[in-house]
This record gives structure tokens, C-alpha cells and sequence, in this order.
């Protein structure tokens, strides 16, 4: 491992040339995750109501906020809830339920938690009959998420004590101590794992390689497993969590070279994953000589390129103006084989469209669209970007009737773009657009517009979206708050016309709500 001063000092002339790239979205390939490294992803609704289970669910809620409210303390909301009580029962999906549609308050789903608990102790229930693992690793995840690790370490110490500690719970609370770049304290909470008796193995260390990874401490990452190799043997896939990091995080193509030679000095063998990630690496910055050198050498070794290889190739040869290898390499696919999806055709029509190749790009949509295979948002988005203002209304309503759209990234986008081309005007129109098609703005939206707007000179106009915006109930900027302030205040005397801004909020009934000086 690197001595601290030389590992900082890398840190920092990483920081310094490292570049901000603009990878394509459709372009993604990580290392296979095993199940325990699920719980980093955002849960999704763990478990479908069941008939008449909403009305349960309902007084169950209410009594968990009652008796949050009135209670002095923790505990006398635990008693309150277990004296008057009437729930799901603990072992039952509902009780997940109910701590799903808590999770944004780790108090209330550490109170249900416990009443769940208290209740299966008190009735000497196991087995089938005990409260549900997925309960215990909702709570954890919630209170990590919200940085009460308190209440997550208080939940792991009361399912030692019941004899249900599962290794899922620790990698979940790993993982969120990785996601708050609390480095030492999710390698410290690995190294404790063996005192709370829950076996550690490989498949748990890499997990804790991974979680570093995706908080973007990739440096940290690799220094730990380079430091416990007497422990955990190095291996491939271990370096492939490195280079994933160094791939689809940060795509540093350096860091990316370096890893590759440690391999080398350590005597691991690449794998089949480690030139899929390589290849990966290079078509992301438009690196054909290397994408095809590691194909080549991909090939030598014995691997079988997958149809995530064959889409960087295509993506690749497409960016770099060899439309034609890159219809070859779609023929070889199908030859071997592979049947192209819509990330395949995606690889060909996103380059062309950022090469502003519109009618080549839509040539290739339109064979996709006759195999069967239907757009994705993805592929409108990569048209919307380059299309003028008529072709983008017409694309959208393309896009409602194909049932891709569009969305509010996809406004947002927009929105951007015509603020960034000078086109107010238009980045206006779409914004009514928005409204036709049913998508509420959100505080980027109006962000985007207010700031597009004072950014052009358009004052008096982003006061009127800010107001709107904070009359909806978002939070106010006080960097804008200030230079409207400043405005009002230097045009205290203009736009008092038929027809014109009046600034002066304390002049006239029209203003009577809008921003005020002080």
C-alpha cells in the first residue's frame, strides 16, 4: 500500500487533471454485483398491497405518527403504541409496507421496527412466525440514508440479541457509510463483522470494494485490497471492481492504464470482464486504435466478446466517422449469433446525431423500427438535442404516441439546450409545451428558466417564474433573491406603462405577492 503522504499526493494530481467527460448515457458496463449489493439501489416497493390490507395500513400509520407526537421519549412511544396498538401482523408482508411508506423518517420506521419486535418476542414467535429479514434491512437502509447510523446500529445490535444478524444487514450499513464518505468507519464496520459472529468471506469484501467505488473513493478502494491480499488473495475479478470504478465512474483512461499494468506486476490474468471493461473505457473517450487493439487481444486470449463489447465497438467506429465497419461489426453480431437490441442501435444513432448526421442517424431508426425493435427515450432524447424548435414540438408528440415520453428530464433538456443557444424564447415554449403534456415542473425546471432568464437580461420575466416557483412551495435561492433585490431596487422608477413590469411590489395590487424589498 502507498504511503499516506504519496497516496494523497496522487489524490490530489488526480483532482487536478482529471476532466469532467461527457460519456454517453446508453454506454454502461459494470462488474456483475451479487445479490448482497443490492441494497445500495434504491428500493423499489418491496411488496404488492394485498386486497383490504390499505385500511390496516392506514390506522397502523396514523397510530405510529400519534404516537410520535405525543410521546416524551422513545421509549413512551414504544409503550403508547404497544398498549393501544391494533396492526399488521409483525410477521406479515404489511409490516414492510408500513416501514416502506416510513422510510424518509428513521424515527417512525425505528419505532414501527421495534414495535414489531416487541411484539413477536412477546409471543415467543420464530421461524415463520418472526419478523421478517427484509424488515430488519429497511430500517438499517433508511436510518443509513438519512445518517442516524444510531438508530441503524441499534437495530444490528437487537438482531444479535434475537439470534437473526444477517450479513446483508452489515454490507447495507457498509454501504452507507460508503455512500456518506465515511471511508474509515465502512472499513471499520467490515472489520467488526466477526465480533457480532456473521461470517466474512470474499463475496462480503468485494462488496465493500464496490460500495467505495460508487461514492467515488476509488482510491481508498484499491489501497484496501492491495493491503489485505494476505487475507483476501488478489484475483481478477477484485481488480475489475477497481477498473469499473476507474471505467463507468470516473472514466480516467490513466488510472484505467495503470490498474491494467498492476495487474500485470501482481500476475493476475485479465478475464473476459476486464477487456469487456477496457473496451468499455476506450470507445467512452473516442479511443479507437486502443478499443480495437483490446478487442484484438480480447480475441487472442480466448474470450468471447459479449453484445456489450459489440455495442462499444459500434459506438466507437461510429464516433469516429466509420459508419460503415460499425454496420460490419452489426453484421458479425447477428452472424454469431446476437440479436441487436435497442442499446445496439442506440450505438450508432447517438454518434450520428451528435455528429449532426440527422437523416443518416433517422435512415437507422427507421431499419430498427422495421426489425421490430421500438425506441427508446434514450434514442429520442439524442435527436431532441440536435433538432431546431419546430422539429422538437413534432418529435414530442412522436414521442407521446410511440409511449416514450416525454418526461421531465426530457423538458429539463430541452430547456437547457435553448437557454444555452440564446434561444429564451423558445427554452419559454417549451415550458408550455411542458404544461400540454400533463409534467409538473420541479425546482430544476424553474431553476433552469429563471437563471436562463436573468443570464440573457430577462429580469423582470424570471421574477415572474421565481415567484411562481416558491408560491408551489420550493425553496428559494438566496443567490437569486439578492440579485433580484438588487434589480428591484436599481429600477425603482421604470416599466410603470400600460402593459409593462411594474417592480415596485408595494405600487400596485398586481405586485401584492410577488418578491418584496425589505
Amino acid at each position: 500500500m502507498a504511503p499516506p503522504l504519496a497516496a494523497a499526493l496522487r489524490r490530489r494530481l488526480l483532482l487536478l487533471r482529471r476532466l469532467p467527460l461527457l460519456p454517453s448515457r446508453h454506454l454502461s458496463l459494470s462488474t456483475s454485483h451479487s445479490s448482497s449489493d443490492q441494497s445500495d439501489i434504491e428500493y423499489g416497493h418491496p411488496i404488492p398491497p394485498a386486497p383490504g390490507d390499505d385500511g390496516e395500513l392506514t390506522s397502523f400509520l396514523r397510530q405510529i405518527s400519534h404516537a410520535s407526537s405525543v410521546a416524551s421519549s422513545p421509549k413512551d412511544a414504544l409503550s403508547l403504541l404497544l398498549s393501544s396498538s391494533s396492526g399488521p401482523s409483525p410477521a406479515s408482508p404489511s409490516l414492510v409496507r408500513a416501514l416502506w411508506e416510513l422510510r424518509r423518517d428513521p424515527e417512525a420506521v425505528a419505532l414501527a421496527l421495534r414495535w414489531g419486535d416487541e411484539c413477536t418476542a412477546a409471543s415467543g414467535a420464530e421461524g415463520a412466525g418472526a419478523l421478517p429479514a427484509e424488515a430488519w434491512h429497511l430500517a438499517i437502509w433508511s436510518a443509513g440514508r438519512a445518517g442516524r447510523f444510531d438508530l441503524a446500529w441499534a437495530a444490528v445490535r437487537r438482531m444479535q440479541r434475537r439470534g437473526v444478524l444477517t450479513r446483508r444487514a452489515m454490507v447495507i450499513l457498509m454501504e452507507r457509510y460508503a455512500a456518506a464518505n465515511e471511508v474509515k468507519k465502512a472499513v471499520k464496520t467490515f472489520d467488526v463483522m466477526e465480533r457480532f459472529k456473521v461470517e466474512v468471506d470474499q463475496t462480503v469484501f468485494y462488496s465493500l470494494l464496490r460500495a467505495l467505488c460508487r461514492s467515488k473513493n476509488i482510491e481508498d478502494a484499491e489501497e484496501l485490497l492491495l493491503a489485505r491480499r494476505k487475507f483476501f488473495p488478489l484475483t481478477a475479478e477484485g481488480f475489475n471492481i477497481i477498473l469499473d470504478g476507474w471505467c463507468n465512474i470516473f472514466t480516467d483512461v490513466a488510472e484505467v492504464k495503470r490498474i491494467w499494468r498492476e495487474m500485470s506486476n501482481c500476475c493476475i490474468t485479465p478475464d473476459g470482464t476486464s477487456y469487456a471493461l477496457m473496451v468499455c473505457c476506450f470507445s467512452k473517450v473516442g479511443n479507437l486504435f486502443d478499443t480495437l487493439r483490446v478487442y484484438d487481444e480480447m480475441k487472442k486470449r480466448g474470450w468471447s466478446p459479449g453484445i456489450d463489447v459489440y455495442n462499444q465497438l459500434i459506438y466507437v467506429l461510429t464516433r469516429e466517422n466509420c459508419v460503415k465497419d460499425a454496420k460490419n461489426v452489426l453484421s458479425k453480431m447477428v452472424d454469431e449469433g446476437f440479436q441487436p437490441d435497442v442499446e445496439t442501435y442506440n450505438s450508432i444513432i447517438v454518434p450520428l446525431c451528435e455528429s449532426c448526421k440527422l437523416d443518416e442517424a433517422r435512415k437507422i431508426m427507421e431499419d430498427m423500427k422495421m426489425k421490430g425493435i421500438v425506441p427508446t427515450i434514450s434514442t429520442y432524447h439524442a435527436f431532441l438535442k440536435q433538432e431546431g424548435i419546430d422539429e422538437t414540438l413534432q418529435l414530442l408528440k412522436k414521442m407521446k404516441e410511440d409511449g416514450c415520453g416525454p418526461n421531465g428530464d426530457t423538458f429539463l433538456m430541452l430547456i437547457d439546450k435553448f437557454i444555452q443557444l440564446n434561444e429564451s424564447g423558445n427554452a419559454l415554449r417549451v415550458w408550455t409545451e411542458m404544461r400540454r403534456y400533463d409534467i409538473s415542473p420541479g425546482y430544476a425546471h424553474y431553476m433552469a428558466v429563471v437563471q436562463g432568464l436573468v443570464k440573457h437580461g430577462c429580469i423582470p420575466r424570471a421574477l415572474e417564474y421565481y415567484d411562481e416557483m416558491k408560491a408551489n412551495g420550493f425553496a428559494s435561492d438566496p443567490i437569486l433573491e439578492k440579485e433580484f433585490k438588487t434589480f428591484l431596487l436599481a429600477n425603482r422608477d421604470h416599466w410603470r406603462g400600460a402593459g409593462k413590469y411594474n417592480l415596485i411590489p408595494q405600487r400596485t395590487k398586481h405586485f401584492t405577492s410577488r418578491t418584496r424589498i425589505p
